[in-house]
């Protein structure tokens, strides 16, 4: 990702780019679903493992997002961490209507 960076005027080989990273990755379904909500007290273990590990990928993603970015396009999303928030962003905002 390091040869094709975001810089605002690249979304659609930027998103194909990180679709394969993330793919490999298996962490595509953080960009399509919502941060999960905090856990009931009694969650099964199951519950607890499966948000533990959305949030340990969100984490990931989000920097692979980052880095995947120009110095300068990073500065409008570095503090940000719900990625599929900031992905809606981007899409309403750089990507080409069909």
């Amino acid at each position: 990702m390091d040869t094709n960076k975001f810089n605002g005027t690249n979304y659609s080989d930027w998103l194909r780019n990180l679709r394969i990273v993330l793919d490999f990755e298996n962490q595509w379904y953080v960009l399509d679903n919502p941060l999960p909500t905090a856990l009931p007290e009694g969650s099964s273990p199951g519950e607890r493992l499966t948000f533990k590990k959305w949030l340990e990928d969100n984490r990931k993603v989000c920097s692979i997002i980052l880095a995947s970015m120009t110095n300068e396009t990073q500065k409008q999303y570095d503090r940000l961490d719900d990625i599929p928030s900031i992905m809606l962003y981007m899409k309403e905002v750089y990507a080409i209507p069909n």
